[in-house]
């Protein structure tokens, strides 16, 4: 079974004394697990630490919006962009990426346009921050362009 299936299965949770205990059958755990393994290659692929993977990881597995685009994407290589924070989807994140960082054209091979595997996990990341606060990245997402000049109408 693919992973955004097994993902896709409800799992129950039930709050006791203020712990959240999540109950996932075994399938379930052996996605997450697959899922984790994924973001720390990507990680790797990325030039990142095993710090940030870590932490993306356990950001991404408290959001279940952001682990079935996850899933999903290490599926069908495609994204699921079901998911929706402030009205901004992983896509749109994506593309205010590629966007910004035309800017940079002209730097080394290590910024995000030379990595894709990068440019995915900064999308997450971005995402996961604009589920606790969206408003700067409302503002950066508006309000940079990634060219020379003012497109803004005023």
């Amino acid at each position: 079974m693919i992973l955004s299936k097994r993902v896709y299965m409800e799992y129950r949770a039930h709050i006791s004394k203020n712990e959240m205990e999540i109950i996932m059958t075994e399938e379930q755990k052996k996605a997450f697990e697959a899922l984790q393994n994924f973001i720390y290659r990507l990680s790797e692929q990325a030039g990142k630490d095993k710090s940030f993977a870590e932490d993306l990881w356990e950001r991404i597995s408290h959001s279940q919006g952001v682990l079935m685009e996850l899933a999903y994407y290490h599926d069908k290589g495609d994204f699921w962009d079901k998911h929706v924070v402030a009205g901004y989807h992983l896509t749109d994140i994506i593309v205010w990426q590629v966007d910004h960082f035309k800017a940079y054209m002209d730097r080394s091979e290590d910024m995000n346009r030379f990595r894709q595997e990068r440019l995915l996990l900064e999308s997450l990341d971005i995402m996961l921050k604009m589920e606790v606060d969206p408003e700067p990245y409302i503002r950066k997402m508006r309000d940079e362009s990634g060219t020379d000049f003012d497109q803004r109408v005023l």
